[in-house]
């Protein structure tokens, strides 16, 4: 699969992709004094959204300034989502806010 990639003032191969790591971790400890084993185990999401540097910086224009717009509306519309089902305490997640 071909990435494609544009120059813009910040960065001289801005690909525009976005990368999601999943790490999981897992340890077994043993308790010699009861003879159990406990199995403790993690998950660490990191997620890189590409499109989230100031357009003002970028020096975009035309089609490119359009598509950061864009990138960047649907970013600020992720970002509510993510708020909202951290914050356990809305009723309304805004899944819909955004076309993309």
């Amino acid at each position: 699969q071909t990435v494609h990639v544009e120059v813009n003032k910040h960065a001289s191969g801005s690909s525009r992709s976005h990368s999601i790591f999943i790490l999981h971790v897992e340890t077994v400890t043993h308790d010699e004094a009861s003879g159990d084993d406990r199995f403790t185990a993690g998950k660490l999401n990191l997620v890189d959204l590409a499109g989230s540097e100031r357009q003002s910086k970028t020096g975009a224009e035309g089609v490119r300034l359009k598509e950061a717009t864009k990138i960047n509306l649907s970013l600020s519309a992720l970002g509510n989502v993510i708020s909202a089902l951290v914050a356990g305490k809305s009723k309304h997640i805004p899944y819909r806010d955004s076309k993309l």
